[in-house]
């Protein structure tokens, strides 16, 4: 395809899913068309989801102490980062980061609801709006500064072995419900320097576009104990003991 640029523009145009001309870069309005289609498709993500997860919602706003925490996280993302920084005209006492991901916002809350490992495994997700300032060429619904249908699920488990396990069941999802959408996809696992920040390894889903590019449409990350030991994270064990 000579202009993939252009011909998929037409489309989200004449096909009335998007419209991209919102007076703020990366930001798009979902047209009733649009959002039909983006309603069916995530009718059928939840049903996929709603086996073994339970869908659940956290905030928007996130403390930047909070943010802060995991260095090698917040590195990955700091540049990315969109500031809330006043209430009205009053400067706030903290700033306030505007979801680029959820971690540092539900894993404190996770430190707070395991005690026992009666409590585990914890098997949540949340379909929300994040915000990332990208600095890069826009394209709607491929590269946005509001992904306005951010799908993720968050898992804490008592063993490394139980995260390796769901590691697989969520890579099994994703297959079902690409080959549900007759997406094609490949899988791998991403080099360390592509991986995300604080996980010890990240698998991924790609597609091939029209013009023979790839992109990525899923990742199953292994977070392993990073965040748990940053958050606090810890329950008792059968024996009584605290891991």
């Amino acid at each position: 395809m000579e202009n993939f640029s252009e011909w998929f523009h037409d489309i989200l145009e004449n096909a009335d899913i998007t419209d991209s001309r919102y007076p703020i870069k990366g930001m798009a309005v979902w047209r009733p068309y649009g959002f039909q289609i983006r309603r069916a498709t995530l009718n059928i993500f939840r049903d996929l989801m709603d086996k073994e997860h339970d869908e659940t919602l956290f905030p928007l706003l996130i403390p930047e102490a909070e943010l802060a925490k995991e260095g090698i996280h917040v590195k990955g993302f700091e540049d990315e980062v969109y500031w809330v920084t006043h209430g009205g005209q009053t400067e706030l006492n903290e700033k306030l980061a505007i979801r680029p991901t959820s971690e540092t916002a539900m894993y404190p809350m996770f430190a707070l609801w395991v005690r026992s490992h009666i409590d585990l495994p914890i098997k949540q997700y949340q379909v929300v709006n994040t915000f990332r300032y990208e600095t890069k060429h826009t394209r709607p619904l491929i590269r946005v500064r509001e992904i306005t249908t951010f799908a993720e699920a968050h898992t804490v488990h008592s063993s490394a072995e139980e995260a390796a396990e769901q590691v697989e069941t969520g890579i099994e999802l994703y297959k079902k419900f690409f080959d549900g959408l007759g997406i094609a996809y490949l899988i791998s696992k991403r080099p360390v320097w592509d991986k995300f920040p604080g996980a010890e390894y990240t698998m991924a889903f790609d597609t091939i576009m029209p013009d023979g590019k790839t992109l990525q449409i899923g990742t199953v990350h292994n977070l392993g104990q990073t965040f748990a030991h940053t958050f606090e994270i810890t329950f008792e064990n059968k024996e009584g003991n605290h891991e």
